[in-house]
């Protein structure tokens, strides 16, 4: 009995990190938020960070950022570690893979350091609230919807995605595909390929050509992915393809302005400074335990004013827009 007594209290020993982690002290005054986005040289990021700065500024705390050379989980998972070892408050991470980094971030959540996703989704139980720049299945409707503009509503498509393991991506996408075979309005459409440019531009290029050159009769390509688009716009206009294939995804929409005005491609897209100065104003919320991420929750996020948690720690900064040439003079970036 005694040999029993004495194995439940090593037991307990054991789990009491664990245990700890979720009754962690509440921060009296404003901490450091790490940022770990998906790829340093994502322009989109950058500008979601300069949000973040900007909240900082207003309510105290430090806002940093570290980011892999690659869109891996295994990238990401060297920057969880060196965050929790420098001590930040919160990690803010766009998950280049949801489950794959969730062992190393329950693992910074056991080390008490709290955790929330941005952009791109982690596993629920690996993090308290997940940040989503708009609802995912408006983004993919409105990329649907997009296409069957362009298209006329009949014909050939294809998608262009980021990583065969990029959360997002792959829910708009299984959202697309049931959308149209729920719906008799799309069944002219027909999707062809889902390619990957895996977060890089030369890829990106190559595959928006090879799309081109297999399906001699595609009119449309989604490309859901800050990167992919403008590569894949210079691709085909450098191979004489854009305008006969048009485009439509989410991109910078200065980056793909000239298209748009010429109506060979549209634009799914938001405030991404706001998405960052949210994110910010989210974390210092959870680490001064001014919410916890259940649902119901509600916070003031400074200038954004008040927001609630929905279901699964959802918190989402707003709608997306179609941007067109009439309102292309809203987007900044």
């Amino acid at each position: 009995m005694k040999a029993f007594r004495l194995a439940l209290f090593a037991s307990a020993v054991l789990l009491a990190p664990t245990s700890l982690a979720f009754s962690q002290e509440c921060a009296k005054e404003p901490v450091t938020v790490g940022f770990l986005p998906k790829l340093d040289t994502d322009p989109y990021f950058k500008v979601a960070f300069g949000g973040a700065q900007e909240a900082a500024k207003e309510i105290g705390g430090t806002a940093t950022q570290v980011a892999p050379s690659q869109a891996t989980a295994e990238a990401q998972i060297e920057f969880i570690n060196s965050l929790v070892s420098q001590k930040v408050g919160v990690i803010a991470i766009a998950g280049n893979d949801a489950n794959a980094v969730a062992p190393a971030l329950k693992r910074a959540v056991q080390q008490g350091v709290r955790v929330i996703s941005y952009d791109s989704d982690v596993a629920a139980d690996a993090r308290a609230v997940f940040v989503n720049q708009v609802k995912g299945d408006s983004l993919a409707e409105m990329m649907l919807e997009s296409a069957f503009a362009l298209s006329g509503g009949e014909g050939e498509f294809a998608i262009l995605s980021s990583t065969p393991t990029a959360t997002n991506q792959n829910a708009w996408i299984d959202f697309m595909k049931a959308k149209m075979a729920a719906e008799p309005k799309f069944s002219k459409m027909k999707l062809v390929q889902v390619a990957y440019g895996e977060e890089s531009e030369q890829i990106n290029q190559q595959q928006a050509l090879a799309l081109v050159q297999a399906f001699p009769d595609l009119k449309v390509i989604i490309v859901p992915a800050g990167i992919g688009l403008p590569a894949a716009a210079r691709a085909l206009e450098e191979a004489g393809m854009i305008g006969k294939v048009k485009l439509t995804g989410l991109a910078p929409a200065t980056l793909i302005s000239k298209y748009i005005k010429d109506g060979a491609a549209q634009d799914i897209w938001w405030n991404v400074t706001d998405l960052g100065y949210l994110t910010y104003q989210t974390a210092q919320a959870l680490a001064q335990c001014k919410i916890t991420g259940k649902e119901g929750e509600k916070f003031t996020a400074g200038r954004l004013g008040e927001y609630t948690i929905g279901a699964g720690g959802e918190l989402i900064l707003g709608p997306a827009k179609i941007v067109t040439p009439d309102n292309l003079a809203e987007f900044k970036f």
